[in-house]
């Protein structure tokens, strides 16, 4: 190796030194800290923070909760019926079932079937064995087809179904 290229490795090998082994101060974009971007323009500057999710806000997260409701489905022995949905205890829907069915006509109205956060059907036959049937999922389409299929299920012939509704949940906010 000639000595000129050994002065050369010699002073690069120095500078990197020196560079590497002094504290340097990092500056962002336009002479701002890390994490924040330059704003302002016309002579005046300022630093600003860089918005998290590429400049989108995140959304609002709601505050409240959702309460579960009650429907509840009854029946007389002279064949009067009541229902109601949407209560906010089982008893509550047990109890306006059985005042619809009174209201009706009914006597010794009783509650035959119960849900919660669901929905419901019921169905009679038209002719053969069986009363009514009852069926509670989550929705009014699978409720139909199951109550049919118990009212046949039990006996029925030319079952339809009489009732339906979903009892749904309510929001509450804080």
């Amino acid at each position: 190796m000639s000595r000129l290229s050994l002065r050369c490795s010699v002073l690069y090998a120095v500078l990197a030194m020196v560079t590497l082994s002094c504290p340097t101060l990092v500056k962002a974009e336009g002479g701002c800290p890390q994490g924040q971007y330059p704003i302002g323009g016309q002579g005046v500057q300022g630093c600003a923070p860089i918005p998290s999710g590429g400049g989108v806000a995140a959304p609002a997260r709601p505050s409240g909760k959702w309460i579960k409701t009650w429907g509840a489905i009854s029946l007389s022995p002279d064949g009067a019926s009541g229902a109601a949905a949407g209560r906010l205890s089982k008893s509550e829907a047990v109890r306006d079932a059985i005042a619809v069915c009174a209201n009706s006509g009914g006597r010794a109205c009783a509650a035959s079937f119960t849900y919660k956060h669901q929905c419901a059907a019921a169905a009679v036959p038209g002719a053969g064995a069986g009363g009514t049937s009852f069926a509670g999922s989550p929705t009014i389409e699978q409720s139909k087809k199951m109550v049919l299929e118990r009212c046949e299920a039990k006996g029925g012939l030319n079952c339809r179904v009489v009732y339906s509704e979903c009892s749904e949940p309510i929001y509450q906010s804080y």
